[in-house]
């Protein structure tokens, strides 16, 4: 059987065995049947992707019709590469990670994974738009579904609505955009010329309702506030399945639509501005944002929507890149934006485990100095600081490869011909470098603060299965840093987009990682996980040295003369309320100060303090959108008063205006 015989087979048996979690699910089988068949899926769906991406993509598989249309499946190197890396932290989300839903809706969790999986997996390789945007749907109906399993609560629906409709306000966008192209005809062979045989005005147009219906999953502003609402709400597992999957998923139809589909020249340059510019704004509130919070959850939903813009920036560098017939630079900048996604599944996956690792070990999400990594440091605390390393672009990282190829391809601006793509990617570069240094603090403060601190005898060790998922996807985290010199070259096997076939096997030098060519920069995490330890020798003889000359001493931390407890650690809002002050016209911070006394004012019995930061769009556009639709509903409730005289009054009404229509026209 050949290779890609046998990757197409393996989607199938994932697709199969997903289907049949949902049917266990729908049957009330136990929970547990149903994460092993997810489970399976998952691994099946890396075996597909390791073999696809070996003979450069799948096999071409005809589903079915639909409408009397063909439904054909195929995936390309992109794809396999981005579902590949997802698929390992949603298998531990199914597997191993992941808090299980309470008693009678872990059920429904099972079924929404099962739902949404299938969803991904079918828009990375649908090739009709009917059918592309059946699974769009049905990746977000899946979310939704996961999301009211983890709370079930009003807090939780809520999150799940106001996710849902922004969901929808992109899903609307992205149905449009297909329609107008003409995308519903059997495959896509036809959109590309369609697209480019249009105008500048109406190219663009397209071009934007595709950023639009991509934006909502990806979190571009104004889309990003429902991040941490829902991730707030969710567990680890429903948020390594957004973090990983999902979003791959997203990003992937944009680019599709951006480099495969639109035209270049003026179009992909306008374009490519505004994704570069959105891009960079996105990821920098979100990192502001996220370093105010303290709530796991909530600081990393914030950091998905920041990680989702850094991809998209260099997407929009591509496109530049693409827009000025520059091959191997668009195939470069389309690279770095699929090494990212792939590090930020692992690393995100890595650390959302590790919030649900908390919360069962203290009760609570929230990010406080309890001494948790004495609890399991080899275990949890080895897993989730390769996680954060990597999400503050620290080496030896995969996170630290991928932003130093993006700053590698923003500083080949000078290949751009024009002050305004120069001047875009120059700009772009400062604020990738903000992002950098308030990613590298918030990280500091989730780590430092969330896992270590004074010892608390109301902490407990957190479960195995926590640990092991951890640990899995930590680890995963420098290994791709290290396979991706010899990973690299495989990807050049597929010619889409035009120039990764150029790019991919010229960002490799022996053991090094170049940005296209040796003479313009280097690193090389392989020979730095072996180096790196060897320089520490001596420090290490010299530390043992001395404890076996003098002696090991112990004594207490120095804390303003004070004993270090809980009660005067560092906190989150200690940590973090120099940057809430300074960018205090961002935050517009409030603070909620409550006391209750006794029998007498003089006497407090409790204090209770609060803070919070103002959201930028919910008040000034979701909400005022929001007061509307409540506003019409008003007026239009007396459609459903239930008498019979009113519908027959309004059936009146139209009759008369249809007649009056057609006397006229």
């Amino acid at each position: 059987m050949p290779v890609t015989d046998a990757a197409m087979l393996c989607f199938a048996l994932a697709a199969g065995l997903w289907g049949s979690a949902a049917l266990f699910a729908l049957a009330g089988l136990d929970p547990r049947l149903g994460r092993a068949a997810l489970s399976g899926g998952g691994l099946v769906c890396m075996l597909g992707s390791a073999l696809g991406i070996a003979q450069g993509g799948s096999g071409t598989a005809m589903l079915s019709t639909l409408g009397g249309m063909p439904v054909r499946f195929h995936l390309d190197v992109a794809a396999l590469w981005l579902i590949g890396w997802a698929a390992l932290p949603a298998t531990c989300a199914v597997a191993l990670g992941g808090a299980p839903a309470p008693a009678g809706r872990a059920g429904r969790w099972v079924f929404g994974a099962a739902v949404g999986l299938l969803g991904a997996l079918g828009v990375f390789g649908l090739q009709d738009g009917v059918a592309l945007l059946i699974a769009w749907e049905a990746m977000s109906l899946g979310g939704a579904l996961m999301l009211l399993a983890d709370r079930g609560d009003a807090a939780g629906g809520l999150a799940g609505l106001f996710m849902l409709g922004l969901l929808e306000v992109g899903a609307v966008a992205l149905l449009l955009a297909l329609a107008a192209l003409g995308a519903f005809d059997p495959g896509f062979a036809a959109v590309a010329a369609r697209f480019h045989a249009l105008d500048f005005w109406p190219a663009l147009l397209l071009g934007l309702l595709f950023v639009v219906g991509s934006g909502a999953k990806l979190g571009l502003l104004p889309f990003y506030e429902w991040f941490p609402s829902a991730y707030g709400q969710a567990g680890g597992g429903t948020g390594a399945l957004f973090s990983g999957l999902f979003l791959n998923a997203a990003w992937f139809v944009l680019a599709r639509a951006l480099l495969d589909w639109a035209p270049g020249g003026a179009v992909a340059l306008a374009l490519g501005v505004i994704l570069v510019a959105v891009g960079v704004l996105s990821a920098i509130l979100a990192m502001l944002f996220a370093l105010q919070e303290n709530d796991w959850r909530r600081l990393l939903g914030y950091s998905t929507a920041e990680n989702a813009g850094l991809a998209v920036v260099a997407l929009g560098a591509a496109l530049l890149f693409h827009a000025q017939d520059l091959p191997r630079l668009a195939g470069l900048a389309f690279l770095v934006g699929m090494i990212h996604l792939a590090g930020h599944a692992l690393a995100k996956g890595a650390l959302l485990f590790a919030a649900d690792a908390v919360q069962q070990a203290t009760g609570s999400y929230a990010i406080a100095p309890r001494g948790l990594l004495r609890r399991a440091p080899w275990t949890l605390g080895l897993g989730a600081v390769f996680a954060g390393m990597s999400l503050a672009a620290m080496p030896p990282t995969i996170g630290f490869v991928s932003e130093w190829y993006l700053f590698q391809t923003i500083f080949h601006d000078f290949a751009l011909h024009g002050q305004g793509a120069r001047i875009t990617l120059a700009l772009a570069g400062a604020g990738v470098a903000l992002t950098a240094a308030l990613a590298l603090a918030t990280f500091v403060k989730l780590l430092g603060v969330g896992l270590l601190g004074p010892r608390s005898d109301g902490v407990g060790r957190p479960a195995l299965r926590y640990r092991l998922a951890v640990l899995i996807t930590g680890l995963a985290v420098p290994g791709l840093a290290v396979a991706l010199v010899w990973l690299l070259p495989w990807l050049g096997a597929d010619p889409w987009p035009a120039g990764l076939g150029q790019a991919a096997p010229a960002l490799t030098h022996g053991a090094l990682l170049v940005p296209l060519s040796s003479g313009f920069a280097f690193i090389s995490p392989a020979i730095l996980v072996v180096v790196g330890p060897l320089l520490a020798l001596p420090a290490l003889a010299a530390v043992w040295w001395a404890i076996a000359r003098r002696g090991l001493r112990r004594a207490p931390l120095w804390s303003g003369g004070l004993p270090v407890t809980e009660r005067n650690a560092t906190t989150a809002l200690a940590f973090a309320n120099a940057m809430r002050v300074f960018y205090g016209f961002v935050y517009r911070p409030s603070t909620e100060t409550q006391r209750d006394y006794g029998s007498r004012q003089y006497f407090i019995q409790a204090l209770r303090f609060d803070y919070a930061q103002t959201a930028i769009f919910t008040p000034l556009l979701f909400r005022p959108i929001l007061r509307l639709i409540a506003r019409l509903a008003q007026i239009f409730r007396h459609l459903q008063s239930g008498f019979l005289n009113d519908y027959l009054a309004i059936i009146g009404l139209l009759l008369l205006a249809i007649f009056t229509t057609v006397f006229f026209y």
